[in-house]
């Protein structure tokens, strides 16, 4: 399993071809409380950096950027229905989507969590 980050403040977590994607711990502290989560739909293809999903608190809206390229295989209903789970739990319970990667290596060169926290102050 391997972890990366990426600029926008989301992480994504790969295990195999298949990664699962949220937002960091830091990202949902600057957000708020969040009120609202829209997923992608599965079965959609996304490009890396490509608006994702849409979350709302009650400070701002902001979109969730796919970090890699690859094919929605799941999203988490329970963000729907609890989306304050991002806020307690951003890097588990609190994911957004899964998608099986077009290149696992794509994953890899992202940010490790060191460049991530340095880059993050």
């Amino acid at each position: 399993m391997i972890t990366r980050y990426t600029e926008d403040h989301e992480w994504i977590r790969l295990e195999g071809d298949v990664a699962t994607v949220g937002i960091t711990h830091f990202a949902q502290d600057k957000l708020g409380d969040l009120v609202y989560v829209e997923q992608p739909r599965v079965g959609r293809k996304l490009a890396a950096r490509e608006d994702a999903a849409v979350i709302e608190s009650v400070k701002a809206a902001a979109e969730v950027k796919s970090p890699v390229a690859g094919e929605v295989v799941e999203t988490n209903p329970a963000v729907v229905d609890d989306p304050s789970l991002v806020n307690s739990d951003p890097e588990g319970a609190g994911w957004f989507f899964k998608l099986r990667v077009d290149n696992p290596a794509d994953v890899a060169a992202l940010m490790d969590e060191a460049a991530y926290k340095a880059s993050a102050v």
